[in-house]
């Protein structure tokens, strides 16, 4: 049995193919839906031919936020219906806590549906390890969950209850804006207050240090110019109300470590919060996963280690082929999806193939 996850984001969509539990392949591709669902379409179209026919779909999604949405609610059910013209009876809507549902019925399940991508990938934390915390960065956002028990323990299910609980940290790898990284940062000696205006993303701060992962940043930077640690530069020193000619490669280095210490701090800040209120034991390890948290060098890794707690990548918790194991973390809930696929009741699928 081939089964597909699908994620799909306000700015990317994700897919994730499993067989016989197995990942065998994870793409991510840019989909930036501001301006209308035609991106999503072709992005559909680009992993429909990679990722080739399966048995069954499984569907999240984040993208009812965009801005092309007048509601979470339209959003849902527009992104809803373009799932299934794209993929076909075989889809099944990701709903949470209330488990898999037919697309048929996404309107009835509007706020389990909505932004629930999060809660697939602690599920499957959740059945491979009793307890555990899970991080997960991706470009724009660090979900925080705990988990125990073997269940998902989390106080927050909707984005509004999990921002207000500490596991949902709006900061990512790529699309966090450094304006909102920060209200001042040290220059020559100096404190020197930000300019609020996106002049420049976390991607930028990353690409200057290093630990950009290859592929990761996806969309156009701020200034519409190159993805170079040069142009990087540039962006950062507008930031500050100056010049990349003010400074040195070494002063934008500096500048960049700040940034990118005051986005793990956030991070840690969220953990901390999250593992005060939950009960997982403080030995418990962060599984890590998203763009953020590759084995080795990474954000997430560092919060455990200044949490004291043992990292574990949770692409090691998959069964995955080699070459897709960085991409199945990276797309952590359409991986998730594929895998959780196994659980579903047959006459669920019966009845969404019907519909």
């Amino acid at each position: 049995m081939s089964d597909i996850g699908w994620d799909i984001g306000g700015v990317h969509l994700k897919a994730a193919r499993a067989e016989s539990g197995r990942i065998v392949d994870a793409v991510q591709i840019a989909a930036p839906l501001r301006a209308g669902l035609d991106p999503l379409v072709k992005a559909f179209g680009q992993a429909k031919a990679r990722m080739g026919p399966a048995g069954r779909h499984l569907v999240t999604m984040t993208a009812e936020l965009a801005d092309t949405f007048t509601s979470r609610a339209e959003g849902v059910q527009r992104i809803a219906a373009l799932a299934a013209h794209e993929l076909g009876d075989v889809a099944l809507l990701y709903a949470g806590r209330a488990g898999f549902v037919p697309i048929a019925q996404a309107g009835a399940h509007i706020v389990d549906i909505a932004s629930a991508n999060w809660h697939a990938s602690a599920a499957l934390v959740a059945q491979r390890s009793e307890q555990a915390l899970f991080i997960d960065m991706g470009s724009t956002t660090t979900d925080i969950v705990p988990v125990a028990g073997g269940q998902v323990i989390a106080r927050g299910y909707t984005d509004a209850e999990r921002l207000a609980a500490g596991e949902l940290v709006y900061t990512g790898l790529v699309r966090g804006f450094v304006m909102a990284t920060a209200s001042r940062a040290p220059f020559d000696g100096a404190w020197t207050t930000l300019v609020n205006e996106n002049f420049a993303n976390m991607g930028d701060v990353h690409r200057i240090l290093g630990s950009l992962p290859e592929g990761a940043d996806q969309m156009g930077t701020a200034d519409g110019r190159e993805k170079t640690v040069a142009a990087s530069c540039a962006r950062l020193a507008r930031m500050i109300g100056r010049d990349a000619a003010d400074g040195n490669a070494a002063t934008w280095e500096k500048l960049a470590s700040w940034f990118a210490e005051a986005q793990l701090r956030a991070i840690v800040d969220g953990a901390m919060l999250v593992a005060s209120a939950a009960q997982v034991s403080r030995n418990a390890p962060i599984v890590g996963a998203g763009i953020g948290a590759g084995i080795g060098a990474s954000v997430v890794a560092e919060v455990a280690r200044r949490m004291g707690s043992k990292f574990i990548a949770f692409e090691t918790l998959l069964d995955v082929v080699p070459e897709a194991r960085d991409a199945a973390s990276h797309c952590a809930p359409a991986a998730a999806l594929a895998l959780l696929a196994s659980s579903i009741p047959m006459p669920l699928v019966e009845k969404a193939t019907i519909n």
